[in-house]
Parts: structure tokens; sequence; C-alpha cells
């Protein structure tokens, strides 16, 4: 009896030997080679092993065979987003050359700046470029995309909308949308073309007043709006209104340059992160002399918001629109070293004097509305004389002559 109690004890004792081995083992395998190192090196405890026994379960009986590099993509992104943070995420290599692509001067595509709206995990329209595609079809700020080319889409499933409305030049992408809060679904055909980025434009209004308008941030704007205030100055420019009204931002650095040479010295903007770190950007001796006025609505966001609170925190203009969109905080992109990317907030900004704007925006110190029926059109679209924020930019500037 005792023999036979014997070989029991030492079977269960070997199956279980044999258990730990395999479980040790195949976990170890996925943690310590290839890219598992990159991803699960930085863990502590069980969290490493348990990812390592997920991934091996999965691969051994998943009804359908199953690749490493899905499953790492996955493991990769669902960490991003366990954050639940809609302006940090993971890019595989595909999508962080999209990325850069962007960024740069001409890219293919329609041409509209997405993100996610954590209240319902929709995708949602920030702005669509000047003279876009996208703008052209009609598509506005704060429309929310829920279906692209038939498929529903979702706001964790932004890398991939995003991949599914980019295309070849003279090709269609339909979009279904909805617009406010209780509109019906509709689909707006879209016919993509290479996007060509100007983001400065200028022109001499009557009165010699000067007008800019800021459509985005990105690398050499600061170089545009210097040589475009540099042609009103030498027109005798005696006021100035900026317009950023639907600019969902950009680089910090261009930002800063431009709003350099407005307010007097002193604070633009100062960032603090998770170690309550502080990193200042200060303006020199130099600023504008003529009346200033800026325009914003509630898709002037990021960067546009930075000019809009350094201008208005200083007393150096006045803003005048509606309230803007309420993004105060700092992404980086950290290429991965393979050709993949990071895009991960680090920081949250701060107006001159320590006003954090994240989740309420500016308010303008004027608010003024376009009619209800011109709220469909992009600003681009709007006439000098039916543009009644502009108009009433234009009276504030002139009184200040």
């Amino acid at each position: 009896m005792l023999k036979k109690r014997t070989v029991i004890i030492g079977a269960i004792l070997l199956v279980l030997a044999t258990f730990i081995v395999t479980f040790i083992g195949t976990s170890a395998l996925f943690i310590i080679s290839g890219n598992g190192s990159l991803l699960f090196g930085g863990f502590r405890g069980s969290s490493d092993v348990k990812i390592g026994q997920i991934i091996s379960i999965m691969k051994q009986y998943y009804v359908e065979p199953l690749e490493d590099d899905l499953l790492l993509e996955g493991a990769l992104r669902g960490i991003v987003a366990s954050v639940k943070d809609p302006y940090s995420r993971y890019m595989n290599q595909e999508e962080y050359a999209e990325m850069m692509e962007e960024h740069s001067s001409q890219y293919a595509g329609i041409g509209v700046v997405v993100s996610v709206d954590p209240k319902d995990n929709l995708i949602k329209v920030i702005a669509p470029f000047e003279n876009s595609p996208g703008e052209k079809a009609g598509i506005l700020p704060g429309d929310k995309i829920i279906k692209v080319n038939g498929t529903e889409v979702w706001g964790d499933q932004l890398n991939e909308a995003v991949k599914m409305m980019k295309g070849p030049p003279k090709t269609e992408v339909i979009l279904t949308i909805i617009r406010g809060r209780f509109s019906k679904p509709q689909n707006i055909t879209i016919v993509r073309d290479m996007i060509v980025l100007h983001t400065v434009e200028h022109e001499m209004l009557a009165d010699n007043i000067g007008y800019i308008r800021i459509t985005h941030f990105y690398e050499d704007t600061a170089k545009d709006f210097n040589e475009a205030l540099d042609a009103l100055y030498a027109q005798d420019v005696k006021g100035l209104v900026i317009d950023v009204r639907s600019n969902p931002g950009g680089l910090m650095q261009e930002v800063v340059k431009i709003t350099d040479r407005l307010v007097p010295e002193g604070i633009i903007v100062y960032t603090e992160d998770r170690n309550k770190e502080r990193r200042m950007e200060y303006s020199g001796e130099e600023e504008i002399k003529i009346p200033l006025a800026i325009l914003t609505n509630g898709a002037s966001a990021s960067a546009s918001e930075i000019l809009s609170g350094a201008v208005k925190d200083h007393r150096k203009g006045t803003l005048v629109g509606t309230k803007t969109y309420g993004k105060g905080v700092v992404q980086s992109v950290l290429p991965l070293g393979d050709g993949s990317g990071l895009s991960l907030t680090v920081s949250k900004y701060y107006t001159p004097n320590g006003i954090s704007i994240h989740g309420k925006g500016i308010e303008p110190d004027v608010v003024v509305e376009l009619p209800e029926e011109l709220q469909i059109m992009s600003i681009s679209q709007l006439s000098q004389e039916e543009d009644v924020q502009l108009q009433k930019a234009i009276e504030i500037v002139t009184k200040g002559f």
C-alpha cells in the first residue's frame, strides 16, 4: 500500500514539475528572445511571467495559428491604451512613417486632423486642412467618424482608421459621420489628393489692417509668419489680426518663435512633467507695437492656445471669437529603433499666469458667434463681409490706432 501511494505521489510531482518547467521555459523564451526583451524587460514581479504565460497559451490553443509579431503589436497597443490618453499611441513602422510624412510639406490623403473623443470613444475631427479634399467635401471640426468605406471604426482603432482614409490621389473614400448630438449618420465621399501644406497666408485689408492666417504650426511656419509680418510692415501696417481658428496645433518650437515676436519680455509658456520639473520658454525684448487681435474658435487647439494664452496673459492683444479647444498637454514622439514609434504625453503646459487650460479652453475677451447657417462652412469659405468674427476683430484693432 505504501509503495502504491509513493508511486501516485511521484506521478503527481512529475506532472507538476513538467508543468512548471514548460511554463517557465515558454515564458522565459518569450521574455528574453527577440523583441520581447524590448517590451517586458522593465516589468517587475509576476507581470512579465503572466504576459509570457498568456502568449504561450494563446499560441498553443487559439483556434487559428497566431504570429508572434501580431501578438506583440497587440500587447504594445494595449499597454499604451491602458492609460486612456487619446494623445498617446503606439505606431508600427508603417504608421510611424506616415505620421512623420504628415508633418512634412506634402503627402497623399484627405487632409483631416483627427483624435479620439474619450467621452464616447469615437474618432473626432479636430479640423480639416485648408483647401484639402476633406474640407472641400464638407468635413467640419467636431464631426464624428463612425465608418470608413462601410467599416465601423472606433477610437481604439484610430491608427487603422487613419490608414483606411489614406490612399493614392484620385481614389475615393467614403466617411460616415455624425454631426451634432442627435444627428443622423451621413455619408461623405472624398476624392483623395496630394496634400500640400501652406500654413501661413496674409493680406492687407482696408485701413492698413494686416491679416495673417495660420492653419498649423509645422516646420517653417515661424519663418513664413515672419516673412508675412515683414511684408505687412513694408506696406505700413497699422493694426494686425492673427487668425488661428480651426488650427489644431503642431510644433511647440514654432509657436514659441512666433509668440516671441508679439509679446513683451517674459514667459511665453512653461511645461511641467510628472516630477514637477518645469521648462520655461521666454520671449525677448522685441514686441509688436501695433494693435493686435487674435481670432479663436472651438477647434483652436494646442499650439494655437499657447499663442492665444500668452497674448491674453500679457494683455498684448484682444482675443475674439469663441472658446478654444482645451488641449494643454505636450507629446514627445519617440522612435523605437526598429522603425516603429511612440507618441507619448510627457508634460502639461501652462500659460504665463500659471493657468492650465487642459479640458477647459481659453475664453476670448470678446465672444462672437458665427451665425448658425455659417457654422457649417470652413473658415476659408467665409467672405470678409459675412465673417462677423473677423469684422469685430477689425473694429477692435481700428479703435486702437
